[in-house]
């Protein structure tokens, strides 16, 4: 099953608005000031992130957009990963490159500094489908 562009952009953003709608994660981001590439399928998107809060979602592919990390993934994957109660090796962004769903490119380090926010802001793809 392939994953539609137009509905990977509608879940970023309906995400950015969960995320800022979260007192405790705006809080674990408020130093987060980066650009994330998250490409699904080869269908990239550049997340930038200032405080904490998404302000900008741009569709790539950008030779021109610098980025700090990438996050990339299956499609099937990351629709398995936003189910309401994910399987084993669905549930973790490092469950998904464990058993070659994905990878984390780039800077690991501003990853694993930001880890629980970047975590919790991926995983809103489950709150807002009715988790």
């Amino acid at each position: 099953m392939a994953t539609d562009r137009g509905l990977l952009q509608q879940k970023l953003e309906a995400m950015t608005k969960a995320a800022a709608a979260k007192t405790h994660l705006r809080r674990l981001g408020r130093l987060f000031n980066e650009t994330v590439l998250i490409d699904v399928d080869g269908d990239e998107f550049y997340l930038t992130f200032e405080k904490g809060d998404v302000i900008e979602i741009k569709p790539g592919p950008s030779l021109k957009t610098p980025w700090r990390f990438a996050l990339r993934v299956n499609g099937d994957a990351l629709m398995k990963f936003w189910e309401a109660v994910p399987r084993p090796g669905y549930h973790d962004i490092f469950g998904l490159v464990k058993y070659g769903h994905g990878r984390i490119d780039g800077d690991i380090l501003a990853l694993v500094k930001n880890l629980r926010f970047f975590k919790e802001f991926m995983a809103l793809g489950r709150i807002e489908a009715g988790a």
